[in-house]
This record gives structure tokens, C-alpha cells and sequence, in this order.
């Protein structure tokens, strides 16, 4: 494989924890669980259920929401020192993730460049949070994913060799486009299901070595 773009989910694949559920188990009422196990199933969009369960979600809580969420999340091992090889090795690393801009961007900042990420938005000026998509869905997908990322892919890049990494449903449409994927839990189950060419990770030291071995 020869020059690569590496598109990389968040949520689950760089912090250990899914963060919008953390965020639901501690704050929202029990009707989450429900909406959570429709997007898990694909019975409900992704962009209906995750905007319906912050929208149970007082805007009067930000702040509350905000300083849980950036103690409680934890970045997998070894990915400063990934991000770092792929700068050495001039491969571009763009991070695409259905999260919010209220935690994602904090969270990376110093190590990602925010151009190069992509998540959704959180409108705390209404009385419940409401969420805005700003990366939805082009022409060639009709998912209703909230922050699509098979478009993105096609707009940042066309015709590209690819790698996906990342971990859930959510990342399954990206990675039926990729030329290689490195999963974990869901998506893992889903790739050898569906037989793209992958290999399975747990820290970003395996994900080094999986690059390191299909980038020529």
C-alpha cells in the first residue's frame, strides 16, 4: 500500500471508553438505554438516536457534563507516540468521530491538529442540549449518519488508498471502503463477518506495527 490516509474513530478506538456513553450512564434517564440499543441494532438511525438521547440532557448541565467527561476519559496506550510515526512517516491522519466538539477537541488538543478533525456539534443555547451535524451525509449515502463518515472519506480522500481504525458499528460503512481496517469489539466482529482485510488491535503499539507492515 502506497500512500495512505489514515482515518481514525475516537469514541472507543483512541480513548478506552465510549465517551457519549459514559456521558449517558451518569447524567441522562434510563430512556437512553433503549435509543442506544436501536443505534447498536442499526434499527435507528445513528443521527435519530445519539440527537435524541443529549436531548434529554439539560443545556444547565454543560458545565457538569464538560468537566466529568474530560476526567473520565482515558487515551489508549501509545497513541501520542502513533500520531508521532505517522508525522515521521508523512502518512496523513485525520480523526473522524461521531463524539462532540465539546470533548473531542480538548481532549486531542497538542495532538492533533483540528483541522484534520471531524465530530459532530453540541448546541447548549435551548433549554436541552441539541445537536448539530455539520459532516452529514452526501448523496451517496442515505444512512442518516449524523457525522458521515464514508462522505468525509470521499471528500478528504478521493480515490485514496485508505487505512480505518476504530471499533463499533459506527465505523462500519468507512472501513467497507478501506483498503485495510484495524478494529477492535464491534467492528472487529463485523470485518471478519463481512471478510475485509484487517487485523485486530488493543493499543496503538499494535496499530504501528499493523501500518508498518501494509505501508510500503
Amino acid at each position: 500500500m502506497q500512500n495512505p490516509v489514515i482515518i481514525c474513530d475516537f469514541d472507543g478506538t483512541i480513548t478506552k471508553n465510549d465517551n457519549i456513553i459514559a456521558i449517558m450512564k451518569k447524567f441522562a434517564p434510563p430512556e437512553w438505554n433503549a435509543l442506544k440499543d436501536g443505534v447498536l441494532s442499526q434499527k435507528i438511525p445513528i443521527k435519530e438516536g445519539v440527537g435524541r438521547m443529549f436531548s434529554l440532557l439539560p443545556s444547565s448541565q454543560r458545565s457538569e457534563i464538560t468537566e466529568f467527561i474530560l476526567a473520565d476519559a482515558k487515551i489508549r496506550e501509545g497513541f501520542a507516540e502513533f500520531v508521532a510515526y505517522t508525522k515521521e512517516a508523512g502518512i496523513p491522519l485525520y480523526v473522524v468521530s461521531g463524539g462532540m466538539d465539546f470533548f473531542v477537541k480538548p481532549i486531542l488538543q497538542d495532538l492533533v491538529p483540528e483541522d484534520h478533525i471531524y465530530c459532530n456539534e453540541a448546541d447548549f443555547s435551548g433549554s436541552h442540549i441539541h445537536i448539530k451535524w455539520p459532516h452529514s451525509c452526501d448523496e451517496h449515502c442515505t444512512n442518516e449518519c449524523g457525522c458521515c463518515k464514508p462522505s468525509i472519506v470521499r471528500h478528504i480522500a478521493p480515490g485514496q488508498e485508505m487505512i480505518v481504525i476504530g471499533d463499533s458499528v459506527t465505523d462500519l460503512e468507512a472501513a467497507k471502503l478501506a483498503s485495510f481496517v484495524i478494529a477492535r469489539d464491534l467492528l472487529l466482529q463485523k470485518s471478519e463477518k463481512l471478510g475485509l482485510p484487517h487485523k485486530p488491535f488493543e493499543t496503538f503499539w499494535d496499530v504501528i506495527d499493523h501500518v508498518k507492515e501494509v505501508v510500503k
